[in-house]
């Protein structure tokens, strides 16, 4: 059985930020405005021994990519105050930020929402829904293999 926080202040300790004693985890910002989708990616990365930092819309996930320069970043395409396409752009534009991979979350599946993702900045799609399994390929593929 999956059991998921219930709200933000109920996080699991790798979603908190604590770090292992190398402190070699790697950090994801997860950009997502639904709280069922977000716990649920707080919760894998977290077991995978990933630190987690949350944004729920564009702006916040930009001033977040800025400050926590985090080694991946899994944002959402629909996003209030500003879209994903928007901020990917926006960190884009952050020389340090250029590599960082960006791999977006969307209930668009067509070929062409893929497109204007890849030519805006990002580095991959995963189309919502999505599987345990597409999710772990797709985060390894970026991150590389878990620590066990």
């Amino acid at each position: 059985m999956l059991t998921l926080p219930r709200n933000s202040n109920e996080r699991t300790d790798a979603s908190s930020g604590r770090q292992q004693a190398d402190g070699n985890e790697p950090l994801v910002l997860v950009v997502e405005d639904h709280d069922d989708t977000r716990f649920m990616l707080e919760y894998l990365l977290g077991r995978r021994g990933c630190r987690v930092a949350v944004a729920e819309d564009g702006e916040m996930a930009v001033r977040m990519a800025e400050t926590e320069r985090p080694d991946l970043i899994l944002m959402d395409a629909t996003l209030p105050r500003l879209d994903g396409l928007a901020a990917t752009r926006r960190i884009r534009q952050t020389a340090a930020l250029a590599r960082v991979p960006i791999v977006f979350l969307s209930g668009h599946a067509q070929a062409s929402f893929r497109a204007v993702a890849l030519a805006t900045g990002g580095d991959d799609v995963l189309a919502k829904p999505f599987e345990l399994a597409q999710l772990e390929r797709v985060i390894e593929r970026h991150l590389g293999k878990p620590r066990l």
